[in-house]
């Protein structure tokens, strides 16, 4: 049967025995009974199979062996105090790692307030942004490889997930001056007679777009599918078509264009995306605190499951 491996208490015990010369001043200075001191080096020494100290002149001294071992403690104590250093700075909250999923809109547009806050709250903080589209940054959640994400429902169901409302968010036309016609709200009829410049497919954000336009039984002409939607206002700006984008990312005026209401309306409704089980430390809770100052009047306050969602892709 194998030994135990050495403990952080016999290299410390062993340390101060090698410093102070004697076991019983070790016992004093450590808090421990001589007794116990020598059997945490007799556990030592039957470990290494060595002898690491010997008596001189009334003393404790180190062997060869022990001599050979001194370096090597002091390093794995050094270790285990920077260790403990590490861990403090996160119990203490002044540091801290998250890894944030979410679209490439709500980054730009929606989060930088409540990131903003998270640094000043939490300077130490790390956090890392990872852009995508809505499944697989929900399955990325899933599988503990990011913290926490911003998505737009409905998602597919999954029961160690827990999707919380946060703000509804109401799509606009973006037309050029060029192509624009009546001011007033805008109809899928109107934009059937315009070019389509859209988000490409595969995300929710296109699906609810699509979906839109489906109700209506109009064709439409889509001219060119971006993955960017700030390339898509810089097309649509010189004049190469119009599109059906998110409001948040239309708050600043676009050269050259027009922002029109739809009719029927369209929004979407964006979530935060946590495991159930996620452990959440002050980091995390500095950012799900940040992230409710940009809660919409219209997002329920209560926490949703996706139980009672549908199981499609979106």
């Amino acid at each position: 049967m194998s030994l135990p491996a050495l403990t952080l208490r016999q290299l410390r015990t062993f340390l101060t025995v090698v410093e102070m010369g004697s076991v019983s001043a070790t016992a004093r200075a450590l808090g421990l009974t001589q007794p116990a001191a020598s059997q945490q080096l007799r556990e030592m020494e039957r470990r290494l199979g060595v002898r690491l100290l010997e008596r001189a002149a009334g003393r404790s001294i180190p062997t060869a062996a022990g001599a050979a071992l001194v370096p090597a403690a002091k390093r794995a104590l050094a270790a285990a105090s920077d260790a403990e250093e590490v861990v403090a700075a996160h119990r203490e909250g002044a540091t801290g790692r998250i890894r944030l999923g979410t679209g490439a809109t709500a980054c730009i547009h929606l989060l930088p307030p409540a990131l903003a806050g998270l640094r000043r709250r939490v300077p130490g903080v790390e956090v890392i942004v990872e852009t995508g589209n809505t499944p697989e940054i929900v399955q990325r959640v899933d599988e503990g490889l990011l913290d926490i994400a911003v998505v737009t429902l409905p998602v597919p169901r999954r029961r160690s997930l827990q999707f919380t409302p946060l703000v509804t968010e109401r799509f606009l036309a973006l037309i050029p001056d060029a192509l624009a016609q009546a001011r007033g709200p805008v109809s899928p009829a109107s934009l059937s007679r315009l070019p389509l410049i859209l988000y490409e497919p595969g995300g929710t954000m296109r699906r609810l777009v699509d979906d839109w336009l489906a109700r209506s039984r109009t064709e439409v002409l889509v001219a060119m599918e971006l993955d960017n939607i700030e390339a898509i206002k810089s097309l649509v700006s010189i004049g190469l078509g119009a599109s059906v984008l998110p409001g948040f990312a239309l708050r600043e005026q676009v050269p050259g264009t027009q922002c029109q209401p739809l009719r029927p309306a369209l929004e979407r409704q964006l979530a935060i995306v946590l495991r159930k089980e996620k452990t959440r430390d002050r980091a995390l809770r500095v950012l799900l605190d940040e992230l409710e100052k940009l809660r919409s009047p219209h997002a329920s306050r209560a926490a949703v499951s996706t139980k009672d969602r549908d199981d499609g892709q979106h």
